[in-house]
């Protein structure tokens, strides 16, 4: 018994429409269909699957843990601990430069010592950090 597959990354958004944009203008994800769940929020697709969950959090203060009945009161699901990064694989690591470089968005870049694998990390406007890799 185990796990399949990564299903999807979910962020609370103090600013869901920049953080949104960013991520279906830059990344190169799309926008669509979601839950009709109470609060705000967007579900952004690679292809046919919905990888990032955005959640406004002007609508919904506490993690997605405060709709249900907590195992203890210490688990408010506030804290993602040591959570880093998310990654995608990227296309074209040129042009990538040159979107970030046009839309003023810092980022830093290297090649992986040994493999040829280049990498993109660039911030999402919530501050979670995004990596690209290109072959």
């Amino acid at each position: 018994m185990g796990v399949s597959r990564l299903e999807h990354v979910n962020i609370r958004c103090a600013r869901l429409a920049a953080t949104k944009a960013f991520y279906i203008d830059i990344i190169g994800l799309s926008d669509g269909p979601r839950p009709a769940f109470p609060f705000g929020g967007a579900w952004l697709y690679c292809g046919d699957t919905a990888v990032i969950h955005l959640v406004d959090a002007a609508d919904h203060p506490g993690s997605w843990t405060g709709t249900l009945e907590r195992a203890s009161d210490h688990q408010t699901g506030l804290d993602t601990g040591a959570f880093d990064h998310v990654a995608f694989r990227g296309v074209d690591f040129e042009g990538m430069r040159e979107k970030l470089r046009a839309a003023k968005l810092a980022f830093r870049d290297r090649v992986v010592p040994g493999t040829g694998l280049k990498q993109i990390f660039v911030p999402d406007p919530e501050g979670v950090m995004v990596e690209l890799n290109f072959d």
